[in-house]
C-alpha cells in the first residue's frame, strides 16, 4: 500500500535519512525505533508529506506522492492520512467533538454529516458522554484518544503517531497500544508508529529500526 523507495534526507551537512527503503501492508501496525536523533521523527514526516525528501520517492497505492504539488499534497494529506503526537494538538476553545469534526470540515463536508461521524468515533473509543466537554476538561488519555478518532475522521490510508503515549501514564499507555489494535481488528485501519516505548514497539506487526539513517528489521 505505501511504498518509500531510496528515500535520503538531509538538514544541511547532516544527513538524517541514507536510502531508506520500506513497504507497508494495508492493515500493518509498524513500529519504528531508534536512538534520539536517529532519523525516526524525520521519516515519520517525509511518509506524512509534512516535508520532503531530497532524493527518492513516497508511493501511496501507486501514486507517487512526492511528486505533487504543494495544494495537492495538502489535499492529500487531509483526506488520506491521519496523524496522532505526543502532544495532542487539540484546540483548546473547541469540544471534543468538534475539534473531531475538523479535518471532514476543511475537506469541505456538511456539518451535520461531519457531527455524525464524529460522533460515532468517540462512542467507539469510549468518549460519548465526554464530546461535550473541551480539551481542559479531559484527562490525558481521554485528550489522546479524541486525538486518534480525529486522525480517523477522514477515513485515512494511513494513521502515523509520533511519540503517542510520550505523555501518559503507563496505564494509558497501554490502553492507546490496545486501541490501536483493536482498530486494525475492526477497521483494517493502517498505523506507523514512532515509540520509545518498548512494549509499544514489540507489540507491532514489525519492528523497523532507524540507525545512522538507515532501517532495519
Amino acid at each position: 500500500m505505501i511504498e518509500v523507495d531510496n528515500v535520503s534526507k538531509s538538514y544541511g551537512a547532516l544527513q538524517v535519512l541514507r536510502e531508506v527503503n520500506l513497504k507497508i501492508a494495508q492493515g500493518e501496525v509498524v513500529s519504528i525505533v531508534g536512538a534520539s536523533g536517529a532519523g525516526k521523527t524525520t521519516l515519520l514526516q517525509i511518509l506524512g508529506t509534512l516535508d520532503r525528501a531530497d532524493s527518492g520517492r513516497v508511493v501511496y497505492e501507486g501514486r507517487e506522492v512526492s511528486a505533487l504539488g504543494e495544494r495537492a499534497l495538502a489535499r492529500f494529506r487531509n483526506e488520506h492520512i491521519g496523524f496522532v503526537f505526543q502532544a495532542h494538538h487539540l484546540l483548546p476553545e473547541f469540544t471534543a467533538v468538534e475539534n473531531v469534526m475538523i479535518p471532514a470540515l476543511i475537506k469541505g463536508d456538511r456539518q451535520e454529516e461531519a457531527r455524525h461521524r464524529a460522533m460515532e468515533l468517540l462512542e467507539r473509543l469510549g468518549l460519548a458522554d465526554r464530546s461535550r466537554h473541551k480539551p481542559a476538561a479531559l484527562s490525558g488519555g481521554e485528550q489522546q484518544r479524541v486525538a486518534v478518532a480525529r486522525a480517523l475522521m477522514n477515513k485515512p490510508m494511513v494513521v502515523l503517531a509520533d511519540e503517542p503515549t510520550g505523555n501518559l501514564d503507563s496505564a494509558h499507555a497501554r490502553e492507546l497500544h490496545e486501541l490501536f489494535f483493536a482498530l486494525r481488528q475492526d477497521l483494517g485501519q493502517t498505523f506507523v508508529v514512532v515509540t520509545h516505548n518498548e512494549e509499544l514497539a514489540d507489540m507491532a506487526d514489525r519492528k523497523i529500526t532507524i540507525k545512522d539513517g538507515k532501517n532495519t528489521e
